[in-house]
């Protein structure tokens, strides 16, 4: 009986050890998964609360504005000094080019006519500011190129209405429709106003993710 025992406690070593092969990658994978879906809902809010202030005319260019949002996004380890950090925030001012807009930039001939208003029918950018390590992520809408930025990462109307490259990737979220070339339900001349958020993502090897990544429109 006594050596019967002995090899039963043996086969319990065994399988237990099986077992825990099998459960301890499945629970490192589920704190992956649970840290990574709280730091995606702590991205959503920084995207949220930053696109509002944005929207409202929050001058973000200011170093006092950009620690008030790094404090924000203090739990993403968002930093207000550039390439520092583990989060960015990159927002962007949008408007569509319509013939009013071709006049602002004086892209028109003496009729009054768009000449020479080579992003006619396109979106582009009118502003974009970047908080934060702009490593972690790029932005979806992409980036201006061609023009130049002032102080307050503005774009002249004499840029954003002739330069191509300044042309914005915004149809994938564009919630207006394009009708014969008239933006439904968008004033002409108005703006939409897109804040977009990332963070580095939690991993233990083999899991994880790269970065979080969220986006408000307003």
């Amino acid at each position: 009986m006594k050596k019967q025992r002995t090899s039963q406690s043996g086969a319990s070593v065994i399988e237990f050890a099986f077992i825990t092969f099998t459960l301890v990658p499945l629970l490192i994978g589920a704190a992956v998964v649970g840290v990574n879906l709280v730091r995606t809902l702590q991205t959503e809010q920084l995207a949220r609360d930053a696109g509002h202030m944005f929207a409202r005319g929050v001058d973000f260019s200011a170093s006092g504005n950009q620690e008030i949002l790094a404090n924000i996004g203090s739990s993403l380890n968002l930093s207000a000094t550039a390439g520092s950090g583990n989060a960015t925030v990159i927002l962007s001012k949008l408007t569509y080019v319509d013939s009013n807009a071709c006049t602002t930039g004086g892209a028109v001939n003496g009729g009054g006519q768009p000449s020479g208003c080579t992003n006619l029918g396109k979106w582009v950018f009118v502003q974009r500011l970047v908080v934060g390590n702009s490593a972690i992520r790029s932005s979806n809408l992409g980036t201006p190129t061609g023009v130049t930025l002032s102080s307050n990462g503005s774009i002249a109307a004499s840029q954003y209405v002739t330069v191509a490259g300044d042309v914005a990737n915004f149809n994938s979220i564009n919630p207006y429709s394009n009708v014969s070339g008239t933006i439904s339900g968008l004033p002409s001349g108005q703006f939409v106003y897109v804040a977009e958020a990332s963070g580095t993502g939690y991993s233990i090897p083999p899991y994880g993710v790269g970065s979080t990544y969220a986006f408000g429109l307003f």
